[in-house]
C-alpha cells in the first residue's frame, strides 16, 4: 500500500465518520383525525414552524391518520401532502374508534422517536421541544399530564373517581389525566408494534411494559375549532377497556359478594323458620321481605351479569384478532402498500 493510498483511505474513513455524525435523527409526529377540517392546516403550519425553528437539527415527518372523516378533512390533507412530502396521510376505510386508530398510526411511524398529539390544539405542540430535550437526556417515554382542563364539574368528579377505582382494582400503575399526548422512543414503539391487541389501551401498555417515563404538566386549553368527538358512550367504552384489560378484582368481588349474600339469605331463612316454629300463631312474616329480597338480589345479579358481559365482549374482541384498522389509502409513504394489521 502506497503512502498516498493510505492517506486517501484515512480521509475516506473520516468522511464516512463525519457523515455518520451528521446524520439527523428523525422525529415522527402522529396525529389522529376525525372531522378536523378547521384544524389540520393550522396544525401542520405550527408543527412545521416548531421543527424548523426550535428543532432544526432533526429530520421529521407528520403523519395524519384519518378515521373516515365526513367533512373536508381528507381534501385538505391531500392538498397538504401534495405541497410537502414530509406530510403523510393514512385514510381508514371506516371509523375504527378512538382506541385503535391512534395506535395503528403509532405503529406506522419509524422515526427515532414518535410524538403523538391530537389535531385540535388541546395537546399544545409548543411542548414538543421540551419532550425532545428530556428524550435526549435518556427518557424512553415523555408524556403530557393535564393539570387543569375546562371540563365541567360532573365530568371532573367522575374522572377522579374512575382513576381512584383503577388504582384500587388493578395491579399496574395507571397514569391519571393522560390522553396519549407524549413522546415515545423507537424501542417502545417496536414493542408496541409486536403486540397484536385489537383493543389496545395505550396508558395500560405504558404502565405494563415497565418503562420509566418522565411527565410534563400543562393546562389543557379549549379546542381551537370544531366540536369534541367524545360522548358518554365513547368515554364509558374507554373506561371499561381499562377495567376489563387489567383487573380481575371486579369479578372476584362478584364471586365473594354472591357467596356472602347466599350465606346471609340462608341465615335469614333459618331465623324466619325458627321464629315461625316458636311463635306459630302470631308471627307473620308477610310477603314484603320476600319481594324486597327478590328485587334486591335481581338487581345485584343483573349488575354483575352486565360486568361479566363486558369481560366476555373484551375476550371475544381479542380472540377474533381482527386488524386494528383497514386502510383505504396512503399518501407520501415510500411503501404505498396498505398495512392492515
Amino acid at each position: 500500500m502506497t503512502i498516498a493510498s493510505f492517506y486517501m483511505r484515512r480521509i475516506d474513513c473520516r468522511k464516512r465518520e463525519a457523515a455518520r455524525k451528521m446524520k439527523m435523527k428523525k422525529i415522527s409526529i402522529v396525529i389522529p383525525t376525525y372531522n378536523e377540517q378547521e384544524n389540520v392546516g393550522a396544525m401542520t403550519e405550527k408543527l412545521t414552524e416548531i421543527m424548523n425553528t426550535s428543532l432544526p437539527q432533526y429530520d421529521y415527518e407528520i403523519i395524519f391518520i384519518d378515521n373516515h372523516s365526513k367533512d373536508g378533512t381528507r381534501k385538505i390533507l391531500r392538498r397538504l401532502c401534495a405541497a410537502d412530502k414530509k406530510v403523510k396521510a393514512i385514510f381508514n376505510a371506516r371509523n375504527f374508534g378512538q382506541l385503535r386508530s391512534p395506535v395503528h398510526g403509532l405503529k406506522q411511524a419509524y422515526g427515532d422517536c414518535v410524538i403523538r398529539l391530537n389535531a385540535d390544539f388541546q395537546d399544545p405542540p409548543e411542548l414538543i421541544p421540551e419532550f425532545v430535550h428530556k428524550w435526549e437526556e435518556g427518557s424512553k417515554i415523555v408524556i403530557g399530564i393535564k393539570s387543569k382542563t375546562d371540563e365541567n364539574f360532573f365530568m371532573s368528579f367522575v374522572r377522579k373517581k374512575y382513576y381512584k377505582l383503577l388504582r384500587k382494582i388493578t395491579d399496574i400503575g395507571h397514569i391519571e389525566n393522560f390522553t396519549g399526548f407524549g413522546l415515545y422512543d423507537r424501542d417502545f414503539v417496536n414493542i408496541v408494534r409486536d403486540i397484536h391487541d385489537p383493543v389496545p389501551y395505550l396508558r395500560g401498555m405504558i404502565a405494563e411494559l415497565g418503562y420509566d417515563y418522565e411527565t410534563i404538566t400543562y393546562e389543557r386549553p379549549r379546542r381551537r375549532a370544531g366540536k369534541s368527538k367524545n360522548n358518554f358512550y365513547s368515554l364509558y367504552d374507554y373506561a371499561m377497556v381499562g377495567i376489563t384489560s387489567y383487573s380481575k378484582v371486579v369479578m372476584r368481588i362478584a364471586t365473594f359478594f354472591g357467596f356472602g349474600v347466599g350465606v346471609l339469605s340462608l341465615i335469614v331463612a333459618l331465623v324466619y323458620f325458627i321464629l315461625k316454629l316458636i311463635h306459630w300463631d302470631w308471627f307473620r312474616s308477610g310477603i314484603a321481605p320476600l319481594v324486597i329480597g327478590v328485587f334486591f338480589l335481581g338487581g345485584v345479579e343483573l349488575f354483575f351479569i352486565g360486568l361479566l358481559g363486558e369481560y366476555v365482549l373484551s375476550i371475544n374482541s381479542r380472540v377474533l384478532d381482527r386488524p386494528l384498522v383497514i386502510e383505504e389509502e396512503r399518501l407520501n409513504f415510500e411503501d404505498s402498500t396498505l398495512h392492515n394489521e
